[in-house]
């Protein structure tokens, strides 16, 4: 099993979206992986909140993590976060 980076793009914006390694980790290990744009892949996972983000309540989040899979290690290139 390879390790997991985030890059520091995707380590700046874990407040901002509101997501964790260990969700980003999760959903890249046990989600399915699609093709992105720039030769990159994705995948999604959603998970339970049941919170208040931005001062409004979400049932969950949805995270989805771009990423490249090189030779020894997958680098996470950004995260992107949802909610509802």
């Amino acid at each position: 099993m390879k390790p997991i980076r985030l890059s520091a793009h995707a380590l700046s914006y874990t407040t901002r979206r509101g997501f964790t390694a260990a969700e980003v980790e999760d959903a890249i290990r046990t989600s399915p992986w699609q093709p992105a744009e720039l030769a990159r892949l994705e995948c999604s996972k959603d998970f339970a909140f049941a919170a208040f983000w931005n001062g409004k309540f979400y049932a969950a989040k949805r995270v989805r993590p771009v990423f490249v899979e090189e030779r020894d290690e997958i680098v996470v290139v950004t995260v992107y976060t949802y909610y509802f």
